[in-house]
């Protein structure tokens, strides 16, 4: 099930969040990120009160989360877009985080079907995100979901120095 994160949520989230910090810092995984940098508890709870972070649940336990609105970053301008889509009908997921504890069980790819879905039922056939691109894991799962790598940009992401950011789109039909 999925639907809009709510204040009550902001614990769970948080946990999902420490939990990948700490699966990188022991070397589990690469995601890019840095712990009290990004993604933190503030990158939640900003984004509940904007109401654009949605969870995951499953059996009554979140077991992921992501940000989906139509706010592109500044690298984006960089991107060479296959579309030069008008600005209202682009949809970006942003930080797509499942729990170690459940990866590998499908859940990311449905986060993604259910971000697919809420593009198109709002409008948005444009769709784009990014990530670091020492996250293999992401960038093998969003190209076999159809999703093409257009350009890298190296930035300061979010905080965190000397990210190469993979900027990847996808239009729907």
């Amino acid at each position: 099930m999925f639907r809009t994160a709510l204040e009550n949520d902001l614990n769970d989230v948080e946990r999902i969040y420490d939990e990948i910090h700490s699966a990188e810092e022991k070397g589990f995984c690469t995601i890019g990120w840095e712990r009290n940098v990004y993604p933190t508890r503030d990158t939640a709870e900003a984004a509940i009160k904007r109401q654009d972070l949605f969870i995951e649940e499953v059996n009554g336990k979140i077991v992921g989360a992501a940000i989906i609105n139509k706010l592109q970053v500044d690298s984006y301008k960089q991107g060479t877009w296959s579309v030069n889509a008008p600005e209202d009908e682009v949809m970006v997921l942003h930080t797509l985080v499942i729990s170690p504890s459940e990866s590998g069980k499908g859940y990311g790819k449905a986060f993604v079907k259910f971000y697919e879905e809420y593009a198109t039922s709002n409008g948005c056939k444009y769709l784009r995100m990014d990530t670091n691109e020492r996250n293999t894991n992401a960038r093998t799962m969003y190209r076999k979901l159809g999703y093409k790598e257009v350009r890298t940009i190296p930035t300061v992401f979010n905080g965190i120095p000397g990210v190469n950011l993979v900027l990847l789109e996808k239009v729907l039909q």
